[in-house]
């Protein structure tokens, strides 16, 4: 289930960047914030994950 939850936010991560980037290029500021969002969300996922990587070890 770990490594499920951590792809995961990899991809979220990824997918936000990406989508940040493109609202920048258009000049769209509502693409850039939930770009932003997601890999806020993404990193949000992954510290979580770690954490718990931290107590079963």
């Amino acid at each position: 289930m770990a490594g499920k939850e951590k792809s995961k936010s990899k991809m979220e991560q990824a997918r936000g960047k990406a989508k940040e980037a493109a609202g920048r290029a258009v000049g769209n500021e509502r693409m850039t914030a939930e770009g932003r969002a997601e890999q806020s969300k993404g990193d949000a996922r992954q510290a979580k994950e770690k954490g718990k990587d931290v107590f079963r070890h």
